[in-house]
Parts: structure tokens; sequence; C-alpha cells
């Protein structure tokens, strides 16, 4: 008999947005994004951080003030876009952990993004955001929050000769 609690194509693939928004450097705000084709296969993955070559030590991270990082962090979704190295995105799928925003949204339909599944939504009302779902509607592009049957999930590196 086979195992009957495993993940969902959906929850594993939101997982490797989860787990990639962990190498964000962001104090305050952690996203990942993850590109799958239509067969189900990853095509790239991103998250929220300073551009190559940009020193995380020495670029800004505060959300106020004169400096803020807001001019200089590449969000995971375009990062995912731009890490898939000029790969087809026509027809894929993106997992987000937070629904895109208006700059992202126009990467997401010039790359051929045909759907983004989305946890939170957490900035519904603010102008970027509506420009963005406007846009993204306009385009043809299917939004999608997701609700997983599964709250966590946990990644145990212990070697199974040390249980």
């Amino acid at each position: 008999m086979k195992r009957t609690d495993y993940i969902n194509w959906d929850e594993y693939f939101m997982g490797i947005a989860m787990l990639a928004a962990k190498r964000s450097k962001d104090p305050s705000t952690q996203v990942g994004a993850c590109i799958v084709s239509q067969d189900n296969i990853i095509i790239s993955t991103g998250y929220n951080g300073m551009p190559k070559g940009c020193s995380d030590d020495e670029f800004p991270w505060d959300r106020t003030g004169e400096q803020t990082k807001y001019p200089y962090v590449v969000h995971a979704e375009l990062n995912a876009i731009l890490n898939a190295n000029g790969r087809d995105l026509r027809g894929s799928r993106l997992y987000v952990a937070l629904f895109p925003c208006n700059e992202c949204a126009k990467a997401i339909i010039q790359s051929g993004v045909k759907e983004v599944l989305y946890l939170s939504d957490k900035y519904a009302t603010t102008p970027a955001t509506l420009a963005s779902k406007r846009m993204l509607a306009a385009a043809g592009v299917k939004t999608t929050q997701l609700r997983p049957g599964v709250r966590s999930i946990t990644l145990d590196f212990t070697p199974d000769e040390e249980k």
C-alpha cells in the first residue's frame, strides 16, 4: 500500500517557494517564489534580496528613513523570472508567499506566466496591489490564493543513522 499522507503538487511547490524565502537577508519580510512548468518541473526559484554584486552588508535594509531597502531590493518573483536565464516561461505557474506588486506583475505578464498561486494578500487594498490585480486580470493571468491542506512542513536534516 502506498502512503496516503503525502503533500500535493501545490503544497510541494509552495513549500519550495517558502524554503527559498529562507535565503532572504531582509530582516522584516522574507518572500520566496518558485516557477513551475506545465509538466510540474521546477524551472526557477527566487527570493527577495539585493542584486548580484551588491553586498547585503553595504546596502540598507531599513523600511523607513533617509536610506531604505526599496530602491535596491529585487522581489522574489522578478528574481525567479531572471534566474530562469531566458528559459521559456509561457504557460508556467508561479508560486509565491505574497501577492505580487505592480512591478512584478508586469514582469509576470511579459514572461508568459499563466497562473500565480499565493498565500498572503496582506497588501490587498494598496494602490500597487490593486494595479497588479487589474493588470494580471486584463492579461488573463489567473490568480489563486492557496489554502494548503497542511499548515506546516518540517525538514529534518538528521541522518537516519543518528535517529
